[in-house]
C-alpha cells in the first residue's frame, strides 16, 4: 500500500500581485522543482494552522491564511500527496529561504515559466484561469 501524505502550500501574493514561488533544495525529495512553501499536517492540526507554522518554520515570517485555492490528490511514484493550497498574505516579517534553495516573487504571467512540483500545477492553472 502507498504511502499517503496531506500536505498544504501557501499561495502567498505581494502588492505588485507577483506570487512567492520556492524552489526545492538539492537535498529534498523532488529537487530543484519550483513549489508554493507550506509542508505536512501535523497530527491535530487544521490545515490552516499547519500553514501558519510551516511558514514561520521555513521563511521566518507570519502569515494570516485566507480562502482555499485548491485541492490535489497526485500519486508520485512512491506517495500519494493530498495538496490543499490557501491565499495567504504575509502580516509580519520578509521571507527568508532557510530550507529551500532561494525564494523568488513571479508575476502571474511568468509563473508557467518555472518547472514546478506536479501537485502544484492544478493551482497554478486555478490561479492563470482567473
Amino acid at each position: 500500500m502507498m504511502k499517503k501524505v496531506k500536505v498544504v502550500g501557501a499561495v502567498i501574493r505581494n502588492q505588485q500581485d507577483e506570487f512567492l514561488c520556492a524552489l526545492r533544495s538539492p537535498t529534498m525529495s523532488l529537487p530543484n522543482l519550483w513549489e508554493f512553501p507550506g509542508g505536512k499536517i501535523e497530527e491535530g492540526e487544521t490545515p490552516e494552522q499547519t500553514l501558519i507554522r510551516e511558514i514561520e518554520e521555513e521563511l521566518d515570517c507570519e502569515i494570516s491564511v485566507q480562502e482555499k485555492v485548491e485541492e490535489v490528490v497526485h500519486e508520485y511514484p512512491n506517495v500519494i500527496v493530498n495538496l490543499l493550497t490557501y491565499e495567504s498574505t504575509i502580516i509580519n516579517g520578509e521571507p527568508k529561504a532557510k530550507e529551500h534553495a532561494k525564494l523568488e516573487w513571479v508575476s502571474k504571467n511568468d509563473l508557467r515559466s518555472l518547472e514546478w512540483a506536479p501537485a502544484d500545477i492544478p493551482t497554478i492553472d486555478k490561479l492563470l484561469s482567473n
